[in-house]
């Protein structure tokens, strides 16, 4: 699974959207305002650190079964540290990738969440570079 050029953050405008306290099961009756809890900005639920912040675009179907699909946008964090388990955006011998970062007995890993994909041991004469900890996946109801 490829990921587009990274777009760093930068915050144009706030918006506040009503946050309602009541949660929803399946379908959603129409809102009472006594059910309103507060506003909601997005910049602040999904942004953490700001200046470590960027977002990519995902091609491919490599992460499908993390619930990432192709098109679906991530929200990256260069702030976090990359720990076995961890989705990450990285750079192997020059392309962008989303992977499962896995560190076992001090061999490297990038695992798909798609059988159908090999995972990746990172030997010596490769280069990675971890560009940062997926913390938010955006996508579209589907």
């Amino acid at each position: 699974m490829k990921v587009d050029a990274p777009i760093p953050f930068a915050r144009r405008t706030e918006l506040n959207l009503p946050l309602f306290s009541a949660r929803v099961q399946a379908g959603f009756p129409s809102p009472a305002d006594d059910h309103l809890e507060r506003s909601i900005d997005l910049n602040e639920e999904l942004i953490q650190h700001p200046a470590a912040t960027f977002f990519v675009r995902v091609k491919g179907e490599s992460m499908h079964d993390a619930g990432i699909q192709s098109g679906d946008i991530l929200v990256v964090d260069r702030s976090l540290a990359p720990t076995d388990r961890k989705i990450v955006v990285a750079m192997i011998d020059g392309e962008f990738t989303v992977k499962r970062f896995r560190n076992q007995e001090g061999r490297i890993f990038l695992e798909a969440a798609n059988d159908r994909f090999p995972k990746i041991e990172v030997s010596g004469d490769q280069e990675l570079v971890v560009w940062g900890v997926v913390s938010f996946v955006i996508h579209p109801a589907r």
